[in-house]
């Protein structure tokens, strides 16, 4: 599965000590919450899942739980490179609660974070090797401070971030959530892999968002795709609208 995650959470308070009561929803009200997430959707039951294996679900798939103190779904659409800018009715939809996201992915080492109170952003922040710091808002929460002052190097060699990304990419999720993907599991640890959660099929009707995400992917595959020729003796990178090299009869 890798270090990847897309949760975002609606809670009256800390939502750790309600995972930890491993709590059953209704797939009723989880559907309810599906809708309330994703308004001129498609939504269609599909198969669930628990908690730490579906906190990544696969494409146009949502999980869900809808209990009293917590509403909290996995989805990618919550993956944003800057959380600040989480759409206003998904704030809405947490008026007078606490909003948390978490999102990370071992792909590109990317890591993103952030929590509301009130409707008010606290932290918020976004970074990968890559990337580098793409939104620090806020003062770091108390987790994090040992990360900034050094006290987690990546080694041996130069390394573009104090620390690795998904290293505190853990510790946020363990922080906000109770448990962790792939780190080191604690005795006092929410299982995660006892909380199941209903599933649904969350599609754009128009056929638009699917579209765009196919034609991210084809790019993606054009920028990684190369030929190579021999052109004047010396070996040369053909672009994928170039012709290669002659065929051979």
């Amino acid at each position: 599965m890798g270090a990847k995650t897309g949760i975002l959470a609606f809670a009256d308070g800390d939502p750790i000590p309600v995972l930890r009561l491993r709590p059953a929803t209704d797939p009723g009200r989880a559907r309810a919450l599906a809708e309330r997430l994703h308004p001129g959707y498609r939504i269609e039951p599909g198969d669930g899942d628990n908690l730490w294996e579906g906190c990544y679900p696969p494409d146009d798939t949502l999980y869900a739980l809808s209990v009293p103190g917590l509403d909290l779904a996995c989805d990618k659409r919550f993956m944003l490179d800057r959380p600040s800018r989480l759409p206003p009715h998904l704030l809405r939809l947490g008026a007078g609660r606490r909003v948390l996201l978490h999102a990370m992915h071992s792909g590109s080492d990317w890591l993103a974070f952030a929590v509301w109170e009130n409707g008010a952003l606290v932290r918020s922040l976004s970074l990968s090797p890559d990337g580098g710091i793409g939104e620090n808002i806020g003062d770091p929460m108390p987790f994090e401070v040992p990360y900034w002052a050094g006290e987690h190097p990546v080694g041996p060699g130069p390394y573009p971030l104090p620390f690795h990304p998904l290293e505190m990419g853990e510790e946020a999720l363990r922080h906000m959530f109770g448990f962790v993907v792939e780190g080191r599991r604690r005795t006092d640890d929410v299982p995660a892999d006892e909380i199941r959660l209903p599933g649904f099929r969350v599609t754009d009707p128009t056929g638009a968002e699917q579209a765009g995400r196919e034609a991210l992917r084809v790019a993606a595959r054009r920028m990684t795709r190369r030929s190579f020729t021999y052109r004047g003796g010396e070996l040369v990178e053909v672009g994928l609208d170039e012709p290669g090299p002659p065929a051979v009869s």
